[in-house]
């Protein structure tokens, strides 16, 4: 029984004594507030009327689905997911 309780003890003490690592991943499309304006992109918290009235009329508008109901608008180059009526991301269409 004492083995038992040993084993035990050594394997729930063993994790917590291993040094933490974590890996960084870079997902395509995903940029930077600066980079979206730098490419003339909407920024997220621009509203739908907003983003008509400085990049014009998009060439799709794609109806929302979900809860909450995400909408997407496709640009030349670019579409423009919208939660409710506020841009949440903008990525580059590859």
């Amino acid at each position: 029984m004492r083995l038992f309780y040993a084993t035990t003890l050594v394997l729930l003490t063993a994790g917590t004594y291993l040094p933490a690592s974590a890996e960084v991943m870079q997902v395509p499309g995903d940029t930077s507030q600066a980079e979206h304006q730098q490419m003339n992109m909407p920024v997220r918290g621009m509203n739908k009327d907003q983003v008509r009235a400085q990049f014009g009329e998009p060439n799709e508008i794609i109806p929302a689905v979900g809860e909450p109901p995400i909408s997407r608008w496709v640009y030349n180059g670019y579409t423009v997911y919208f939660e409710y009526s506020y841009v949440i991301q903008s990525v580059v269409n590859r």
